[in-house]
């Protein structure tokens, strides 16, 4: 089960207080201030890892507490410093103050980390208060308070390539032959219902990820289908990857294209300029000669790469596996 957004609370630890006291020891007449300081709290502390894809523990503890200072105490001692709490996210994570609706930190590398929320130090003992014309003082100093954080995260996969395309167009049946990775596959609507990660091998150790985004229908941008919630998904990647359906006899394959444009557009601008591979599936049992040629005129007419592939007999797989790594590695990295 992939969840994408949740909302918790973070809590720093509280200082320790100071401490007031003096010494009163055996044979040491008019003994001198001695209250130690207290321990500065602990910090949240979140990090990015890519052991977690999902957001999902935070559902089941949303509260996150760091443990307080330790107070001072007499004879000059000093609390114990909080034990800081590491928060661990999957990378992509995006945080919120829940509030102001204000990014905080955006996680996009493996190992990142950010202090969620500051500690308090600890307060003084009144040892610390001493001076030539204040020999006996009684001051000392509450522990300062915590951070207190309510937070929103959102979750953003990080992938290269983001295959899209109305519900069944053959979009998980692909991820599985250029990767490792299993999607489920069936013939009905909305199989998919959470994006599936894949890492497509290249020769020279090299690799890029791929996203196999839920099905994309018509209205998906207010909400239709499975909305606007999967929309977000293809916001980072490099590159996508439209999967138009050929097998449908009678179904027009220009407008799915077209509908798709729409919808991206309407969620985000900026996506219908992303750069963008039109790719005819499931050639093998296609039925429609004219129709595959409109859907070819329709990508050139935009000057969009068009590629015809079947998954299940391999044809086209592997010209399409290096025109997309063409265009999502780095230049020094020639495929």
């Amino acid at each position: 089960m992939l969840v994408d957004e949740v909302r918790i609370t973070v809590k720093a630890g509280d200082g320790g207080n100071g401490c007031l006291a003096f010494r009163r020891e055996k044979y040491v007449p008019r003994g001198g201030p001695s209250g130690g300081n207290g321990g500065r709290g602990g910090d949240i502390i979140m990090v990015a890892t890519n052991h977690r894809n999902t957001l999902l523990h935070f559902r089941f503890n949303p509260e996150y507490t760091a443990e307080r200072g330790k107070h001072g105490e007499g004879s000059n001692r000093y609390g114990h410093d909080g034990a800081s709490l590491t928060v661990l996210v999957p990378v992509g994570t995006v945080v919120f103050d829940d509030e102001t609706g204000d990014q905080l930190f955006d996680f996009s590398e493996d190992g990142q980390t950010w202090m969620a929320a500051k500690s308090g130090r600890g307060g003084r003992g009144n040892a610390c208060f001493t001076s030539s014309t204040h020999q006996a003082p009684t001051e000392h100093e509450d522990g300062k308070p915590g951070e207190f954080k309510r937070l929103q995260l959102k979750l953003k996969l990080l992938a290269d390539v983001g295959l899209v395309g109305y519900p069944n167009a053959g979009k998980s049946t692909l991820i599985s032959r250029i990767s490792a990775a299993r999607p489920k596959i069936a013939d009905y609507p909305f199989t998919t219902l959470e994006p599936n990660l894949g890492v497509v091998p290249l020769p020279g150790h090299r690799s890029f990820i791929v996203a196999d985004i839920p099905g994309i229908i018509e209205g998906a941008h207010e909400g239709r289908g499975l909305g606007i919630q999967f929309l977000k998904h293809v916001e980072r990647t490099k590159l996508l990857v439209h999967l138009v359906d050929m097998s449908e006899t009678g179904r027009d394959p220009v407008h799915d294209f077209v509908t798709l444009l729409t919808e991206l557009e309407s969620f985000d601008e900026a996506l219908a300029k992303r750069p963008m591979i039109v790719v005819a599936s499931k050639m093998d049992v296609a039925q429609d000669p004219d129709a595959l040629l409109q859907l070819r005129a329709a990508a050139e007419a935009r000057k969009l790469p068009f590629f015809e592939i079947s998954s299940a007999s391999g044809q086209g797989i592997e010209a399409l596996k290096f025109a997309m790594a063409e265009r999502v590695l780095p230049a020094a990295e020639p495929v």
